[in-house]
C-alpha cells in the first residue's frame, strides 16, 4: 500500500480538510443529544414553548452545518478519491507497457487486466471511504463515550461493557471474513481468464460446437465467486443483529438504571435520553467502523496486488544510443542460451552465428524448436541466460530500449492489427509517414492489390483484431505495417504462412529489390520461403543442427532434407 501513496501527493489539502470537516459534523452531531436533553429538562419541564422553540432552531442549525460539512467533505473525498485512481491505472497501465515479456508472463493477461480494473476500483473506494469515515466513526465512539461519562459517571460503565462485546463481534467476524475476501479477488482472476479466452477464441468454440462446455466452465467460475461471496455474507450478516441485540440490551439496563437513579434524583429524564442517544451513535458508529475495516481490508488486499505489478522491473536493455559501428555485423549471436522463467530446460542452447547488412537469414525448424524465441531475443523481448546477443557491432543490453525497436521492423505469428483505420495502423513504426511511403510499404508486402481495390482505400475501416480482413490480408497488413520507414532489421516470425505460394515468391523478390540494405530475418516451415537466403538456420530442440546455404544443408543436414522432401513431396515437386 505504502508504494501507492505517491499518487496522493497532489491531494495533500483534500487529505487533511476532508477529514477536519468530517470531525466537525461528528463534533455537531454530539452536541445535539445535550441540547435534547435541555429541551426535555427545561423546555418540556417548565413547560416553556419560547425555550423549546429557541433551543429546537439550535437543533436544525446544527443539522444544517453539519450536512454542509458533511457534502464538503464528500467533494473533497470524492476529489481526491477519483484523482488518485485516475493516477494510479494511469501509472499502472503505463507501466504494464513497460514489462518486458518474461513479467507478463509471470503475473498473467486476464490477471494484468483484472488489476488494472477491478483492483484499482477498490483501492480508490477504500480511499473515498477512509477519508469520510476513518476519523468521524472513532471519535464518534470515542466522543460519545467521554459526553456519556461527563452525564453519570457510574451509568456510563454500562457503555465499557456494551462497546466490547459489540467489539469482539466484530473481531471474530472479521477473522473469518477477511481470509474469504482474498480468495474471492483470486477467483476473479480466473472468471476474468476464460471470459477473455472465450471471447478471442469464439470462432474456434463455434467450430467445435464447444459452446456449452465454455458455458458450463465459465458457469462453474462465477458459481465459484458467488459461492465465496455468499459465505462471506452470510458471515457478515450476523454483524448488524448481534450488534443491535447487544445495543438494544444495553439501552434497556440504561433505562432500567437511569430510572432508579432518576427516582433518587441523581439523573434527570433530559439526561437519561441524551445517554440512550450516546449509545446508539456508539452503536452505529462501531457497525460503520465494522464496515469500513473490513472496505479496507479488500483494499489493503487489492492495493497488494496492485503493487506487486509495480515491483516488477521492466527489463530495459539500455539507457543510451550506441555510437560504435562495432564489427561491421548486423546481427551477432555468441553461444548464446536462454531459458524461459517457467520451464525447466533450455529453449535455445549454445546458438552462434553473424549476420551482415542486407543479408538474409533464414530459420526453419519443427514446433517447439526455438525459432520464434531466438527472435525474440534481438529486439531484446527477452533477455539471453547466457552468451551475447549483438546489433550493429553493440550488445542488445546496451542499446536504448525505444532506439533499437525502432530500427526493427517485427511481424509476430499472429498478424495483429488494432481498430482504426489502414492508414493509422500502418503508421505505427513512423507516425509521419506519408501516403507514398504507406503505399510503397503495401506493395512491397503484396497488400495494395486489395487496398486500392477498397471504395476508401487507406481510409478503409479495420474492426477490432481484423475481423474484416482474411487471414492472409491480415498478414500482408502486418508485413506492410513493419516496412513503413524501411527498418534496418525486419523479423518475419512465420507470418507468411497464410499466403500462397505465388505470393510468398513476390514478397520475397520485392524484398531483395526494394530493400536491399535491410537484414532479413525470416522464420517459416516452408524451405522455399527461405531456400534463397544467404544463410540458413536449421533448429532442432533449441540447438542449431545445421547453418549454411540451401544446397549445403540438403547434403549435409539430416533434418534439412528430411523437411525438404517431406514438403517437395506434398507439393508434387519443387515449382519455384
Amino acid at each position: 500500500m505504502k508504494r501507492l501513496l505517491v499518487y496522493l501527493k497532489n491531494y495533500k489539502k483534500e487529505l487533511v480538510f476532508g477529514p477536519f470537516f468530517k470531525l466537525l459534523e461528528a463534533i455537531f452531531e454530539l452536541i445535539v443529544p445535550m441540547v435534547m436533553a435541555r429541551i426535555i429538562d427545561k423546555g418540556i419541564g417548565n413547560n416553556d414553548s419560547g425555550y423549546i422553540f429557541r433551543m429546537s432552531l439550535i437543533i436544525v442549525l446544527l443539522g444544517v452545518c453539519g450536512l454542509g460539512f458533511a457534502l464538503t467533505c464528500q467533494y473533497l473525498a470524492a476529489k481526491c478519491a477519483y484523482g488518485f485512481g485516475t493516477e494510479l491505472r494511469g501509472a499502472l497501465y503505463r507501466h504494464i507497457n513497460k514489462l518486458s515479456y518474461s513479467d507478463i508472463d509471470k503475473v498473467g493477461t486476464s490477471s494484468l487486466v483484472n488489476r488494472l480494473t477491478n483492483d484499482t476500483n477498490i483501492v480508490q473506494n477504500g480511499v473515498n471511504m477512509s477519508i469520510r469515515l476513518a476519523v468521524r466513526a472513532p471519535f464518534l465512539v470515542i466522543g460519545a463515550a467521554a459526553m456519556a461519562v461527563m452525564i453519570d459517571v457510574e451509568l456510563s460503565l454500562i457503555f465499557f461493557v456494551v462497546a466490547p462485546l459489540i467489539s469482539a463481534i466484530i473481531f471474530l467476524i472479521m477473522r473469518k471474513t477477511v481470509p474469504m475476501y482474498k480468495k474471492t479477488q483470486k477467483k476473479l482472476d480466473r472468471a476474468s481468464m476464460l471470459t477473455r479466452e472465450s471471447l478471442e477464441g469464439t470462432r474456434v468454440i463455434r467450430a467445435f460446437s464447444r459452446q456449452q462446455e465454455e458455458i458450463d466452465e465459465f458457469g462453474e467460475a462465477v458459481n465459484e465467486i458467488s459461492d465465496c461471496s455468499i459465505a462471506v455474507g452470510k458471515i457478515s450478516a450476523i454483524l448488524n443483529p448481534a450488534a443491535f441485540m447487544i445495543m438494544n440490551l444495553g439501552i434497556v439496563a440504561i433505562i432500567w438504571f437511569g430510572g432508579i437513579r432518576i427516582d433518587s434524583g441523581r439523573l434527570t429524564q433530559g439526561e437519561l435520553t441524551a445517554f440512550t442517544n450516546y449509545m446508539t451513535q456508539i452503536l452505529l458508529a462501531l457497525v460503520v467502523l465494522a464496515n469500513m475495516i473490513v472496505l479496507l481490508t479488500k483494499t489493503f488486499a487489492s492495493a497488494n496486488r496492485v503493487s506487486e505489478v509495480f515491483e516488477l522491473t521492466p527489463e530495459v536493455c539500455g539507457s543510451s544510443t550506441p555510437e560504435s559501428e562495432g564489427t561491421g555485423n548486423m546481427i551477432e549471436f555468441s553461444n548464446v542460451s536462454f531459458a524461459y522463467d517457467t520451464a525447466g530446460d533450455h529453449s535455445v542452447k549454445g546458438l552462434s552465428f553473424t549476420l551482415k547488412k542486407g543479408e538474409m537469414l533464414g530459420i526453419i525448424g519443427g514446433t517447439g524448436s526455438g525459432k520464434s524465441t531466438v527472435a525474440a531475443l534481438i529486439p531484446c523481448f527477452y533477455r539471453v541466460t547466457d552468451g551475447q546477443v549483438s546489433v550493429n557491432g553493440v550488445n542488445v543490453s546496451d542499446w536504448d530500449q525505444d532506439e533499437l525497436r525502432r530500427r526493427i521492423g517485427y511481424v509476430p505469428q499472429k498478424a495483429v492489427l488494432f481498430s482504426g483505420t489502414v492508414r493509422d495502423n500502418m503508421k505505427w513504426r513512423k507516425n509521419n509517414a506519408s501516403d507514398d511511403d504507406i503505399i510503397s510499404a503495401l506493395k512491397i508486402a503484396q497488400a495494395w492489390d486489395f487496398v486500392s481495390a477498397k471504395p476508401d482505400v487507406l481510409d478503409t475501416v479495420v474492426s477490432q483484431g481484423g475481423k474484416n480482413f482474411s487471414g492472409g490480408q491480415k498478414q500482408r497488413l502486418s508485413i506492410a505495417r513493419a516496412l513503413v520507414g524501411k527498418p534496418d532489421i525486419l523479423i518475419l516470425d512465420d507470418s507468411t504462412s497464410a499466403l500462397d505460394y505465388a505470393t510468398d515468391l513476390a514478397l520475397r523478390k520485392a524484398l531483395r529489390s526494394e530493400l536491399s540494405d535491410t537484414t532479413v530475418i525470416m522464420i517459416s516451415q516452408r524451405t522455399t520461403s527461405i531456400k534463397d537466403a544467404d544463410k540458413i538456420i536449421v533448429m532442432d530442440d533449441g540447438e542449431a543442427v545445421g547453418i549454411g546455404k540451401h544446397d549445403e544443408l540438403l547434403e549435409k543436414c539430416n533434418v534439412y532434407h528430411e523437411i525438404y522432401v517431406s514438403q517437395m513431396n506434398e507439393k508434387g515437386g519443387d515449382r519455384q
